[in-house]
C-alpha cells in the first residue's frame, strides 16, 4: 500500500480528498477524476456513472455503512472510522491506515485458523457423505452379526436405539453451537474452545484427535482382517494369515491413505464418492441375498438358513458368552458397537473446508444419522432373522430341513463365530468384500483427514507448545504435512495391536467424553445466555443437552469405570495444563460470560448482606500513581490484601489522556501486575488536580460492598520543599478520607517510594505497546527483569546504589526480627489487625509482634498491662512481648530543637491563618500535643530502631485546629530515621471482635 503521507492530501487527488473530508456539491459539470466506479471511502460508495441532476446534493461524511468486513475478526486497511475520527481528539488516526507490529502500513490479517483456500464443499459432499462413510465403518460388515449373536435382535435394536439417542441429542447440541456464528477450521476443538473456552476445548480436542487417530487404526484393522479372509478363500497368506499380515498390510494402507489426504481435498472427495457407491452396492447385495435365501447346502451348513420365524425367535433374546477371554454383557457389547455411530462429527471436523458450515452441518449430519440408523436396524433384522448363532459348516449334518445344528462349542460358523457371515448371506460375496474394504477405508480416510487439521488448529492457537511444530501449513491450502506424520505415528502404534474388540471400548470412552462436552457446551451457553448466543438452529433444548451430557457420562462408567476414570483424569490433566499456561486468547466463551454473571450476582447478593465485624476485610485504595513507579507501596498493599480482599490502584493525571494512551497504559499496568503476581484493579482519572482526582477516586471506586474502606498513601517526603499548594492538597486528602469515613494508612520507607528512575524504561514504551498483546508485554518485561537481575547480581555495588534491594523490600523473605506495633489509641482495632495480617504472610512469618501501649496512670501500670494482655488474648492475637509506655515526661532539648528546625520556614505572625503556614499562637495552643509526639519519637528511637517494621496509630488531623505544616512536622518527627513505618488510623468502627 502506498504511504498516504507521501502525497498531498494523504495520497488522494483533490476531488477525492474533498469527498472524504466534507460535504460537496456536485453539479453537471463536476468531475471526479481518476476514481473508478464504486470507489469505496470507509463504507460509502462513489459511483462515477450515477445519474446526476442539476445542482444535486450528495452529502459525503466520515460515517461508514454497515458492512460484513467491519465485523470480521481481522485487521484490514479499510475499517469503520474510530470514535476519535468521528468525534475528534488527540488520538485521531488517519482513515484506512493501520500499522502492523513492525510499523508497516499495510493490511494485516489476524493469525488464526488456517484459511484453506482450496476447494470448498457443500453439505452433501462435505457433511452427508463423510458422516455416512464414518458411520458405515468396520462394524457394518464385520461386527453387526456378532452383536446380534451376543445381545440378540432385541438387545441389538436397543443398543442401536441408545446410540441413536445419544447421537441425536449430541447432533442437536452440535447444530446449535455450529450455527451460533461462523465456524472456522478445527472442528470439535474450534466449536468447544469458542464456546466453553480454551481449557475445555483444548483438552477435549486432544482427546478427540487421539480417538480419531485410533479409530483410523481400528478401521484399517477391519480392512486387513477382511482382506486376509478373502486371501484365505483362495488359499493365499502373506506371512501367517493372522495378526502379522494385519500389521504389515495395515501400515502400508495407512501410508497410502495419508498420501491421498495430503494431496488435497479434491482428491479425497473424489475417492469418497467412489467408496460410498461401492458401500451402497454391497449393502444392497447383502439384503438381496438374504431375501433370496441360501442357494447352496454349503451356505446352509454355515448357518445361513434364510428368513425363518423359528430362527428369529431363537435369536431375539440375548445370550452373552465369553469371547477371546472377555466376558461380555450388554454394556460391553455396546462399547464394541458404539464406535460405529461416532461419525456424526465428520462434517464438523472439516468445518474450515465447508462453504456454509452453519447450514451444512445440521442438515447433513441429521440426514446421515437417519439413513445410517435405519440401515443398521435393517442389518440386525436381516442377520438375526436369517442366520443361526452357531454352525459347524458340515453339509452332512443338515437336519430339520433347512436348519443346521452345532453341538460342538468350537464351531467355525454362525453369527457367534464368523465375522464374515454377511459375505456368506450375500448374493455375490466379492461385492461384500469390496463394500467392507470401502467402508473401513473410507472411515479411516475421513479420520486421517480430520486429525491433522485439528492438531493444526491447536498449534496455531498456541495452546500446547508441543503441537506448534506440527501446525505448520504448506501450499496454497495450508496442508499440515507434519500433522499427517504425527497422525501416522499414533495410528500405526495402535494398529500393531491388531484386535478390534480390544481397542473399541477405549475409543467409545473417548468419543462419549467428547459428546458429553459438546452437550454441556450447549447447555452452559443456553443457561448463561450471553448476548452473543444467537444460534440460527432453533430445535435444541438446554435441558435435553444436559440430559445428553449425563447420559454420556453414565454410559461411560457403565462400560468400564476404570477406563472412564482414566479418561477424565487425562482430560483434567490437559485442562490444568492450559489453566496453568494461561494462553493469551479471548474468544468470548460462555465460561467468561458465566464468570461475569456470577461476579455480578455475588456483588448484588453481597450488597444485601449486612456487614459484620467477623467478616471485615481491609479493602484498600492505594494512591499509587503509576504502580511501576512505586513498587514498594503497591507490594505493601498487596501484602495485606493478597487475593483475600479488594485492592484498587488509583492514578490521578492532571492532563487529559487520549483514549489510545489510556488503553496502552492500562494494558501495560495489568501486564506488570500479572508479571509480579499482584491481584488488584487499576483505575485512572485524568484532567483533574491531584486533590480533586483523589477525592473522586475515594467516592467512586469499587461497586456496592466491594468498595474501598482503607485509603493508603505514600509519605510525602518533600513536604518541606514542595509547592505549598501540593502540601495543602496532600493534607486535604487526609481530611477528605476521614470525611468519607475511610480508614487511613501512610507508608514511609527510607529513600522514599518513587523508583521511576529505574522503571522509566517501561514507562517510555508509549503507544508502541498498543500493537503488542498482553502476553508479549509480559514476556518483554520478564526478559527485562531477568536481564536486570542477572546484571545486578554481578554488580552488587550498583544494586545498592540504585536501591534495587530497597525497591524489592516487601517481596523478599524477612530475616528474624520484630514488627513493633504502637497501638496508642483505640481506632476500632485496625492498627492491631494490619500488622497481624502482615505477620501471617509467608515472607514475614519469622517476625514476631511486639506491642507497645500507652499507660494512663503509672501507679497502676501492672493493672493496665494485665488489662491490655487480656484484651489481646481475647482477640486471639499472638505476640512476643507487651510493654506499657508513658508520655508524661518532657522531650529533650535537642528533640525540641530538631522539631523547631522543621517548622522554621513555615512560621508566620499572621493569626488569621494561612493554611500553608504555622502561627505562633497555634504552636503554643498545641504545644502539649507536640511534646507528646516528640516524646514518642524518643521512645521509638530507643525501642524500635532495629525493627523490621513499625506500625503506629496515626495522629488525628483535627479540622480547623491543626495546620498542614504542623501536622506534617508531627509525622516527620515520628517517622524520620526509623525502619519502614506504617501510620494507621481506623474509622472508629470495630474490625476486631472476641465473640465467636
Amino acid at each position: 500500500m502506498t504511504d498516504p503521507g507521501s502525497k498531498p492530501n494523504g495520497g488522494l487527488d483533490n476531488a477525492a480528498f474533498e469527498l472524504r473530508e466534507k460535504c460537496v456539491v456536485i453539479n453537471e459539470t463536476d468531475k471526479v477524476p481518476e476514481l473508478s466506479r464504486n470507489t469505496n471511502f470507509n463504507g460509502f460508495l462513489v459511483d462515477q456513472n450515477m445519474p446526476r441532476r442539476k445542482k444535486s446534493l450528495v452529502q459525503m461524511t466520515r460515517e461508514a455503512l454497515p458492512r460484513l468486513e467491519n465485523y470480521r475478526n481481522s485487521r484490514r486497511a479499510i475499517k469503520r472510522p474510530s470514535l476519535g475520527e468521528l468525534h475528534g481528539g488527540d488520538d485521531f488516526v488517519k482513515i484506512g491506515v493501520e500499522k502492523d507490529p513492525n510499523g508497516n502500513t499495510e493490511s494485516i490479517e489476524k493469525q488464526g485458523a488456517p484459511s484453506h483456500e482450496g476447494i470448498k464443499l457443500g453439505w452433501i459432499q462435505g457433511v452427508l457423505i463423510p458422516c455416512l462413510l464414518n458411520i458405515w465403518g468396520v462394524m457394518l460388515f464385520l461386527r453387526v452379526s456378532w452383536v446380534v449373536a451376543e445381545a440378540g435382535i432385541g438387545g441389538s435394536l436397543i443398543i442401536i436405539g441408545i446410540s441413536a439417542l445419544v447421537c441425536v441429542v449430541t447432533t442437536l447440541s452440535l447444530s446449535a453451537i455450529s450455527t451460533n456464528g461462523e465456524v472456522k477450521g478445527g472442528g470439535i476443538y474450534y466449536i468447544i474452545s469458542r464456546s466453553l473456552g480454551p481449557e475445555f476445548g483444548a483438552s477435549v480436542g486432544i482427546v478427540f484427535a487421539f480417538a480419531n487417530a485410533v479409530s483410523a487404526s481400528i478401521n484399517t484393522i477391519g480392512f486387513c482382517n477382511s482382506l486376509s479372509e478373502l486371501l484365505k478363500h483362495y488359499g493365499v497368506t502373506l506371512i501367517d494369515g493372522g495378526v502379522n499380515d494385519t500389521r504389515v498390510v495395515g501400515l502400508i494402507a495407512i501410508i497410502i491413505m495419508i498420501m491421498i489426504c495430503a494431496i488435497g481435498m479434491e482428491w479425497e472427495s473424489k475417492a469418497q464418492n467412489f467408496l460410498i457407491a461401492i458401500i451402497l452396492a454391497a449393502m444392497a447385495d447383502f439384503m438381496v441375498g438374504t431375501v433370496i435365501g441360501p442357494t447352496t447346502d454349503e451356505k446352509r451348513a454355515q448357518g445361513f438358513v434364510g428368513f425363518n420365524m423359528t430362527v428369529f425367535q431363537d435369536n431375539w433374546d440375548a445370550r452373552y458368552r465369553p469371547h477371546d477371554g472377555v466376558v461380555y454383557d450388554f454394556f460391553q457389547v455396546f462399547a464394541v458397537f458404539f464406535p460405529s455411530v461416532t461419525g456424526i462429527q465428520a462434517g464438523a471436523n472439516i468445518s474450515g473446508d465447508l462453504k456454509d458450515p452453519a447450514s451444512a452441518i445440521p442438515k447433513g449430519t441429521f440426514l446421515a444419522l437417519v439413513i445410517s440408523m435405519i440401515s443398521y436396524a435393517l442389518f440386525v433384522l436381516f442377520a438375526g432373522g436369517a442366520a443361526l448363532r452357531d454352525a459347524n459348516g458340515n453339509v452332512s449334518d443338515l437336519i430339520y430341513g433347512n436348519i443346521t445344528s452345532c453341538p460342538d462349542p468350537h464351531c467355525e460358523y454362525g453369527l457367534y463365530n464368523s465375522y464374515q457371515m454377511m459375505t456368506i448371506m450375500s448374493s455375490w460375496d466379492l461385492l461384500i468384500y469390496a463394500g467392507c474394504f470401502a467402508a473401513t477405508l473410507s472411515t479411516a480416510l475421513t479420520n486421517l483427514l480430520s486429525v491433522p487439521r485439528l492438531i493444526q488448529a491447536l498449534g496455531i492457537d498456541k495452546i500446547y507448545p508441543g503441537l506448534i511444530f506440527f501446525s505448520k501449513g504448506y501450499g496454497k491450502s495450508g496442508e499440515p504435512y507434519r500433522g499427517y506424520f504425527l497422525t501416522f505415528i499414533v495410528s500405526g502404534a495402535f494398529l500393531l495391536i491388531a484386535e478390534i474388540n480390544e481397542i473399541a471400548p477405549l475409543i467409545s470412552n473417548f468419543y462419549l467424553a467428547s459428546y458429553a462436552l459438546i452437550n454441556f457446551c450447549t447447555f452452559h451457553a443456553a443457561f448463561v445466555k450471553p448476548l452473543g448466543w444467537r444460534p440460527t438452529f432453533k430445535y435444541y433444548n438446554m435441558w435435553l443437552s444436559l440430559a445428553g451430557f449425563v447420559t454420556c457420562v453414565v454410559i461411560m462408567f457403565m462400560i468400564n469405570w476404570q477406563s472412564s476414570l482414566v479418561t477424565f483424569i487425562v482430560i483434567l490433566g490437559l485442562y490444568l495444563v492450559v489453566v496453568y499456561r494461561k494462553p493469551d486468547v479471548n474468544w468470548g466463551s460462555s465460561t467468561q460470560a458465566q464468570t461475569y454473571k456470577t461476579a455480578l450476582g455475588m456483588a448484588l447478593r453481597l450488597n444485601n448482606i449486612g456487614e459484620h465485624v467477623k467478616n471485615y476485610k481491609p479493602q484498600i485504595l492505594v494512591l499509587s500513581g503509576s504502580p511501576k513507579a512505586r513498587p514498594p507501596l503497591v507490594d505493601f498493599a498487596n501484602l495485606i490484601t493478597r487475593s483475600n480482599s479488594l485492592l484498587i490502584l488509583g492514578d490521578v493525571k492532571e492532563k487529559r489522556i487520549p483514549h489510545r494512551t489510556r488503553a496502552t497504559r492500562m494494558n501495560s499496568v495489568y501486564a506488570w501486575l500479572r508479571t509480579n503476581k499482584i491481584k488488584g484493579f487499576y483505575t485512572i482519572v485524568d484532567n483533574m488536580k491531584f486533590e480533586e482526582g483523589s477525592k473522586a477516586l475515594m467516592q467512586s471506586s469499587g461497586i456496592g460492598k466491594l468498595s474501598p474502606n482503607v485509603l493508603m498513601l505514600g509519605y510525602k517526603n518533600n513536604w518541606m520543599t514542595c509547592n505549598r499548594d501540593d502540601l495543602l492538597a496532600y493534607f486535604n486528602i487526609l481530611h477528605a478520607a476521614f470525611d468519607y469515613r475511610l480508614s487511613v494508612t501512610i507508608l514511609r520507607v527510607e529513600d522514599g517510594l518513587d523508583y521511576s528512575r529505574i522503571t522509566e524504561d517501561d514507562e517510555s514504551t508509549g503507544d508502541s505497546d498498543s500493537v503488542k498483546s498482553s502476553a508479549d508485554l509480559v514476556e518483554i518485561r520478564k526478559k527485562k527483569k531477568e536481564a536486570l537481575s542477572k546484571y545486578l547480581r554481578k554488580n552488587s555495588d550498583l544494586n545498592k546504589s540504585m536501591g534495587i534491594e530497597k525497591m524489592m523490600l516487601f517481596r523478599t523473605k524477612q530475616n528474624k526480627g520484630n514488627i513493633d506495633v504502637w497501638w496508642l489509641y483505640d481506632d476500632g482495632g485496625l492498627t492491631m489487625l494490619l500488622p497481624y495480617i502482615i505477620s501471617s504472610r509467608q515472607d514475614w512469618e519469622s517476625c514476631k509482634l511486639r506491642i507497645f501501649a500507652l499507660a494512663t496512670n503509672m501507679h497502676i501500670l501492672e493493672e493496665e498491662k494485665a488489662n491490655m494482655a487480656n484484651l489481646l488474648t481475647k482477640f486471639r492475637l499472638e505476640y512476643s512481648s507487651l510493654e506499657m509506655v508513658s508520655l508524661s515526661d518532657k522531650p529533650k532539648d535537642d528533640t525540641i530543637e530538631f522539631f523547631n528546625e522543621l517548622l522554621k520556614d513555615f512560621k508566620t505572625e499572621d493569626t488569621q491563618g494561612d493554611e500553608a503556614r504555622v502561627s505562633e499562637q497555634e504552636i503554643l495552643a498545641l504545644q502539649e500535643k507536640t511534646y507528646r509526639q516528640l516524646r514518642l519519637r524518643e521512645l521509638l528511637l530507643e525501642k524500635s530502631k532495629h525493627a523490621n517494621l513499625v506500625v503506629m496509630s496515626l495522629p488525628m488531623p483535627r479540622k480547623g485546629i491543626v495546620s498542614a505544616p504542623l501536622y506534617m512536622a508531627w509525622l516527620e518527627a515520628l517517622t524520620r530515621d526509623l525502619p519502614p513505618y506504617l501510620l494507621v488510623r481506623g474509622n472508629q468502627q470495630s474490625v476486631l471482635t472476641f465473640y465467636s
